[in-house]
């Protein structure tokens, strides 16, 4: 993202002020900025909507762009930490004390927005955005141009206001300027249905008066009608399978959106998948370096850079993220294209190793294989791994099974605290594949054409079989989630490929597969063999009910054991409770 300067986020400010005070713009002053004498040029523009790229930067209270936060917020904030809610990662670090309750089904209703994370808040954001929308058409440029940073305002609320519903359901819609004295700020949230239309209307303009390239010169630049293309499909999906799943009406309606919204961009966008025919290498190399400039899959991302914006995500990742769980370790199909319940290619989990044999190579590529520790310089210490809770030296992993995507070295060595660049991937070409392949799919009109060009493309990438109409595998531990085989395994397409990327709390939750989040987080295989190969370990176990083995149990015996989601309430987050108490009217979500 544009590295935006104090002089443009002081300018945001005052014109927010500004905006509410008539005496101040009274005084129509030479020596500063004001209404009346900004608003002129595309440059004012310009710089203004700056200034809504540097309000989305905080990702705490505008989860959208997500990337990393810098300094000590590096650890929370971010991109990489999402998939922490959900049975893909297993933290137990106490500074991420928030993804343990709400994986666990153990939070509760927060006193502030403040208390809760990527939640309620953000809400000067839209104030921000509709003053732009307002004052864009006074400037004397041609309306074309005006439109363009119009289109890049309202994709911006689009994704804010789809976020909000996402988590919340009905939300306040605003689309214009507000005051202390404004009725809509004691008024009943409006309903989703109607939001949704209204996030409808936004992306569609931006989808059709944002420029396919800014031509600005500057990677990562602007959102380009591209990325608006990416979110209207993300959001259409999400909206679209979260009301078939959820008895809400018009399913179909935003299915066949994120279809159109998703073939635009593989049939006209320059973009496409990074391939050099490394299948042991290619998925996660683009990962794991610090300028993704001029990558053809990476369609927006957020770059770092010393002296400017920097970060400190990757030791913090390291150190906090607990490691993969089990169950998305046995997600990853065989080499012959089959789940493990079915292969005869799986050599089972008795040892580390034995895990990675004719597997996915996006396993190892997302996986710390043991032998693999000299490739990635990984932790440049002279002990083996992986390395377990108290066992001597090294970090450790809660899990055993070490995440390696984004592992870059040079962003850790000698590196002083916040000096990191680690990039954050935001938009990338390989969800637009999958978006395609699974909303046709809950159309139900999918065919081994859109299969060949979406979920095959990306097995291609590794080397992997491709996935048949005439031949989908039927895993036995899916068949109780009441969907076709072909969903199941374009779901576990979807799972593999964007791991740890923050889409996994999301899926399931659209899915109404929530019920998922009640298995506990395993880990490695514990037995002798264990016992005797990670020496002073201290894990907890449980025997896992299918296969009668023992595993590593992350929260066992801790206030995160036992998970719940219950259906009744878990599907939406809570209202603050100081919101409730300035406005009753809001009303709480049900079952909280």
């Amino acid at each position: 993202m544009k590295n935006i300067s104090k002089y443009t986020f002081l300018l945001v400010i005052i014109l927010l002020a500004s905006s509410c005070n008539d005496d101040f713009l009274d005084r129509q002053p030479l020596d500063r900025i004001s209404n009346s004498t900004f608003w002129n040029t595309e440059s004012d523009l310009l710089v203004y909507n700056n200034g809504l790229y540097n309000m989305a930067r905080n990702d705490n209270d505008v989860p959208i762009l997500m990337g990393h936060h810098d300094g000590f917020d590096s650890h929370r904030y971010g991109i990489w930490y999402l998939d922490e809610f959900t049975d893909n990662i297993a933290p137990r670090h106490p500074r991420h004390t928030f993804f343990q309750q709400v994986r666990s089904g153990k939070h509760t209703v927060p006193n502030t927005p403040g208390d809760q994370w990527f939640g309620y808040k953000g809400w000067n954001f839209v104030r921000a955005i509709n003053i732009g929308l307002a004052n864009y058409y006074n400037a004397k440029i041609p309306t074309a141009t005006i439109d363009k940073y119009a289109a890049e305002a309202r994709l911006l609320r689009g994704w804010f206001y789809a976020d909000k519903v996402a988590k919340f359901g009905d939300a306040p819609w605003v689309d214009k300027e507000l005051n202390i004295d404004s009725e809509e700020l004691y008024a009943s949230r409006t309903p989703r249905l109607q939001v949704m239309d209204n996030v409808l209307e936004d992306l569609n303009f931006a989808t059709t008066k944002l420029p396919d390239d800014w031509k600005d010169g500057n990677a990562p630049g602007r959102l380009n009608r591209w990325c608006a293309l990416l979110v209207k499909s993300r959001v259409c999906l999400f909206e679209g399978t979260w009301r078939k799943y959820h008895g809400l009406p018009n399913a179909n309606l935003w299915l066949e959106e994120a279809v159109k919204a998703a073939q635009e961009v593989m049939g006209k966008s320059p973009y496409k998948l990074y391939t050099t025919g490394d299948i042991n290498n290619d998925y996660n190399a683009y990962h794991r370096i610090l300028d993704l400039t001029g990558n053809p899959e990476v369609m927006y991302w957020r770059k770092y850079r010393l002296g400017i914006f920097t970060n400190h995500v990757l030791n913090y990742h390291t150190s906090y993220n607990g490691g993969a769980t089990k169950s998305a370790v046995e997600d990853y199909l065989c080499t012959d294209g089959l789940p493990i319940t079915l292969s005869p290619l799986y050599k089972g989990d008795s040892e580390i190793e034995t895990v990675f044999e004719n597997r996915d190579p996006r396993l190892r590529q997302t996986v710390l294989h043991p032998d693999d520790k000299a490739k990635y310089q990984y932790e440049q210490d002279a002990l083996p791994y992986p390395r377990l809770p108290n066992m001597q030296g090294g970090r450790a992993s809660e899990t055993g099974y070490h995440i390696i995507k984004v592992y870059n070295v040079a962003d850790l060595q000698g590196k002083a605290f916040n000096t990191g660049e680690a990039p954050a991937v935001i938009l990338r070409f390989a969800e637009v594949l999958l978006n395609y392949a699974e909303a046709k799919a809950e159309l139900g009109t999918i065919t081994q054409e859109d299969l060949d060009k979406t979920i095959n493309k990306l097995r291609d990438r590794v080397g992997m079989p491709h996935l048949n109409l005439s031949n989908v595998p039927v895993d036995p531990r899916y068949t109780s989630d009441g969907v076709s085989p072909l969903i199941v395994e374009i779901r576990r397409e979807r799972r593999i490929e964007l791991f740890m990327e923050g889409f996994r709390y999301d899926d399931l939750r659209r899915w109404k597969q929530g019920k998922k989040l009640e298995q506990p987080s395993l880990g490695i295989r514990w037995d002798d063999k264990a016992i005797a190969r990670y020496t002073r370990a201290n894990v907890k176990t449980s025997v896992d009910p299918v296969s009668g083995n023992t595993y590593v149990d992350v929260y066992k015996g801790t206030d995160w054991a036992n998970p719940v989601f219950d259906e009744s309430k878990h599907y939406l987050w809570p209202i603050p409770l100081s919101d409730l108490s300035q406005n009753p009217k809001i009303g709480q979500n049900p079952g909280w």
